[in-house]
C-alpha cells in the first residue's frame, strides 16, 4: 500500500523529470563503513524513463556475519540472507537499473552510493553511474530547514507515515515521498535544470559552471604556495590539471580515484594542503 503510494504520487510530480529515469535507492549494511561493511538488502523504487513502475527489493548474502547491533537495527539476521544470492549474483541488474538513474535518496551520496561503488570495486567492476544524485539530506540542509534532519524526523514533520523503518523498501519510498514535499513546498528552488539542481544542492548558489569558474580561478585565495588548491567560500578548488575549475568534492563523487592521487605521494607536494583536503571531504 505504502509503496503503491509513493508510486502514485511520484507520478504527479513527474514534471520535475519528465522524461528521466528516476529511482529512491536505499541500502541496508552490516554497519556503517562504506569501506569495511556490506550490503545485505537494497531497493530501487521509481519510475523508468518511459513512466513503467520500478519497485525492487532484494535481499542479498553479504558473505560475512551480520553484527547483532546492526541487526537490530534492520531486523534482517544470518538465517533471513542464507539462501539469498550473492550481490555479485544480481549485479548486472542492479547496475543496468542505476546507470543514467536519477537517484534520490537520504545521505545518498555519503553513504549509499559510496557503498555500492565499494561492493562494485571489490567485485573488480567499475559501479554504475547515476545521471544525477539527488540527496535528501544535502537537500533540507541547502533549505535551512530545522534539525532534526534524520529520515523519521524529516517524514513526520512533512506528514509521511514512515512504516518498517530500516527496511531498505520502506526508507526508499519514504524519501521518495519526502524529495517530492519538498518540491512542491520549496517550487522556486526546484526551477532548474537537472545539473543546476544537483549543483546548487550540493554546492549552493556559489557554484558556476566549471569553464565560469575557470576564468575566475586567479581571484581566489589559495590554499597552497603554488596556488593549485583554491578557497570558494566554505569550497575547496582545484586550480590545475584535468579537473582545473570544479569543486574538490565534486571531484570526489566523479573520480575518487583521482582524489586518491592528489593526496598521495605523486599528487600534492605540500602536506599541510594534502590535511586540508582530508578534513574538508569529512565535514
Amino acid at each position: 500500500m505504502f509503496k503503491g503510494g509513493v508510486l502514485r504520487l511520484f507520478a504527479m510530480a513527474q514534471d520535475l523529470f519528465e522524461g528521466e529515469k528516476v529511482l529512491a535507492f536505499d541500502l541496508e549494511t552490516t554497519g556503517v563503513s562504506t569501506n569495511n561493511d556490506r550490503i545485505v538488502q537494497y531497493a530501487l523504487i521509481g519510475t523508468l524513463a518511459d513512466g513503467t513502475s520500478v519497485n525492487v527489493e532484494q535481499l542479498v548474502k553479504p558473505g560475512v556475519r551480520i553484527p547483532f547491533d546492526a541487526s537490530n537495527v534492520h531486523g534482517i539476521y544470518d538465517d533471513d540472507v542464507r539462501d539469498k544470492p550473492r550481490l555479485s549474483e544480481v549485479a548486472d541488474e542492479l547496475a543496468e537499473l542505476i546507470d543514467g538513474a536519477v537517484l534520490v535518496g537520504h545521505n545518498v551520496r555519503s553513504f549509499d552510493f559510496a557503498m555500492l561503488k565499494t561492493e562494485f570495486l571489490r567485485m573488480g567492476r567499475l559501479a554504475p553511474q547515476p545521471k544525477a544524485i539527488m540527496d535528501t539530506l544535502e537537500l533540507v540542509r541547502r533549505l535551512r530547514l530545522p534539525r532534526p534532519h534524520n529520515l523519521g524526523a524529516l517524514c513526520q514533520r512533512h506528514g509521511i507515515r514512515l512504516e518498517a523503518a530500516h527496511t531498505a523498501g520502506a526508507d526508499a519510498a519514504a524519501t521518495m515521498l519526502l524529495f517530492w514535499r519538498l518540491s512542491v513546498e520549496h517550487a522556486g528552488a526546484f526551477r532548474r535544470s537537472l545539473t543546476e539542481l544537483e549543483r546548487w544542492i550540493v554546492h549552493g548558489d556559489r557554484a558556476n559552471d566549471a569553464t565560469e569558474l575557470g576564468r575566475g580561478l586567479e581571484d581566489l585565495e589559495p590554499v597552497d604556495a603554488m596556488g593549485k588548491v583554491r578557497q570558494d567560500g566554505d569550497e575547496l578548488v582545484l586550480a590545475f590539471g584535468r579537473h582545473r575549475g570544479r569543486y574538490i568534492r565534486e571531484v570526489h563523487t566523479s573520480d575518487p580515484s583521482y582524489i586518491g592521487w592528489l593526496l598521495s605521494a605523486k599528487g600534492l607536494d605540500c602536506q599541510e594542503t594534502q590535511e586540508r583536503i582530508k578534513e574538508h571531504l569529512r565535514s
